[in-house]
């Protein structure tokens, strides 16, 4: 599958888009780096698919490598057609997803309810809404099994103080951990979504230290899911 993705991509953009950062254009962050080039091969074949079934409104593929720990920019806001980075910035997982013994990491991942575990795959952005964290993005999971509980479970990005400056300091560097939100720091969480709004994909792949990214997830009990990047075909269920 990766083999796949790689051929896609290749199609999509010149190689050397990939490994030169100067192409990437002006980003809110200090990095001009792209995320992980299989993580974007997969992102960009799961946008292609929404694409194609007409469900994008929003010309913009938001990228979140959750491979990379929290103390990492780890969400990237990119034009899929022509890999221009918009945004660079930090995001939160789910309480459920890291061990205690090291909070910074997301290595579990889940669909349920309650689990407070962050949910791999494809999202589509819906509306804005002012809720109990503030300026707040709807997210609709595209993946049966997978994420497709998300609106239940009132998975959606807002900002959050423990993803600020503030709290990175005290930390260590590291972000907090949410009850399963991609939380945003509040100094950029309402420009973010501003710009990804309705309609738009968003694509979260998980961790990968020391593991081939190939490998797809896991099937397990409870909604759960192994570390890994789903498969292209969006048919990964738990």
């Amino acid at each position: 599958m990766i083999s796949r993705a790689l051929a896609v991509l290749s199609l999509l953009v010149p190689l050397w888009a990939l490994t030169n950062p100067a192409c990437a254009g002006p980003i809110s962050g200090p990095s001009a780096s792209l995320p992980d080039r299989e993580v974007l091969a997969h992102a960009l074949a799961a946008y292609h698919r929404a694409e194609q079934a007409g469900l994008v409104r929003n010309q913009l593929l938001t990228v979140i490598d959750y491979g990379l720990p929290s103390s990492l920019r780890r969400l990237w806001v990119i034009e899929p057609h022509s890999l221009r980075i918009l945004m660079h910035e930090y995001v939160a997982h789910g309480r459920g997803s890291a061990p205690p013994d090291d909070p910074d990491r997301a290595v579990r991942f889940g669909n349920d309810p309650e689990s407070h575990r962050s949910s791999l795959g494809a999202f589509l952005t819906g509306e804005t809404y002012a809720g109990e964290h503030g300026y707040s993005l709807e997210l609709l999971g595209l993946e049966p099994g997978v994420n497709d509980r998300a609106q239940e479970r009132h998975i959606v990005m807002h900002p959050a103080a423990y993803v600020g400056e503030a709290f990175r300091v005290k930390s260590g560097g590291r972000v907090g951990r949410s009850w399963g939100c991609p939380a945003l720091d509040p100094a950029v969480a309402h420009s973010i979504i501003e710009r990804i709004q309705e309609g738009s994909v968003v694509f979260a792949a998980g961790p990968h230290p020391g593991e081939d990214r190939s490998r797809l997830s896991s099937h397990s009990p409870a909604g759960e899911h192994a570390a890994g990047v789903l498969s292209l075909g969006g048919d990964q269920g738990g």
